[in-house]
């Protein structure tokens, strides 16, 4: 009896280890909870970040390294070609002859301007075309400069007779007074330039003194507006 009795009390201790494995092995595979933990709300204390301000003496640092940076360079000046031999000796002529009464605009392969005042225009064209060749005027121009408040006159002189200027121009300029355009005429010098004055004393208001014939030729004789080639000229109606 006492060994049925020991063999029961065992048993039933078996039975008693494996329930309690069983339900602990089943409390092992049940799914956690997962708790999410909130992030703190930050404090109203905490200190907000400010953009710091440059103080006075950075700025004049910075200036001061700025002005000290080295600027870009300037382009280089632009240089002026040397003028072309011959048309250089034909200048050296003229300016032994007149010295400072010529001024030299430009001298450029086969064109050469020159400038002259009123009262020197007759003996230099004298001279162009006694002792240097140029024989002959091709034609007479005139520029209107309103803000200078002068009429510059050119001639385009030439030569028939030196073959080494045949391909050559000289531009004999001289200016006079916007209000009071007057010129001592070319026609006893050069006999062409006839009709040239001519038409600029009717398109430009420029009377040559000593010219036969300042009167117009092309314009209507009616006409009572200002030359038309002067730029404060304006076409009625528009």
């Amino acid at each position: 009896m006492s060994t049925n009795n020991n063999n029961e009390e065992l048993n039933e201790m078996a039975a008693s280890s494996q329930s309690k494995q069983s339900t602990s092995t089943t409390t092992d595979i049940t799914t956690p909870t997962t708790t999410t933990t909130k992030p703190a709300p930050q404090s109203s204390t905490q200190p907000k970040m400010v953009a710091a301000k440059p103080s006075p003496t950075s700025a004049t640092s910075t200036a001061a390294a700025a002005a000290a940076k080295p600027s870009a360079a300037s382009p280089p000046a632009k240089t002026q070609p040397e003028p072309p031999p011959f048309e250089k000796g034909l200048v050296e002529q003229i300016r032994s002859k007149f010295g400072d009464l010529v001024k030299v605009v430009f001298i450029k392969p086969l064109r050469i301007k020159i400038l002259v005042e009123p009262q020197d225009i007759v003996g230099v064209a004298s001279f162009l075309r006694d002792s240097m060749g140029f024989d002959h005027a091709e034609s007479v121009g005139g520029t209107d400069y309103p803000k200078d408040n002068q009429i510059e006159v050119i001639y385009h002189l030439g030569s028939y007779t030196r073959e080494e200027l045949a391909a050559h121009i000289l531009w004999l300029t001289t200016r006079t007074d916007r209000d009071d355009a007057r010129l001592p005429t070319l026609i006893n010098v050069y006999k062409s330039v006839e009709y040239h004055e001519r038409e600029c004393y009717e398109m430009l208001g420029v009377y040559f003194e000593g010219h036969p014939r300042n009167e117009r030729f092309l314009l209507p004789e009616d006409w009572a507006d200002i030359p038309p080639l002067r730029k404060d000229f304006r076409i009625k109606g528009r």
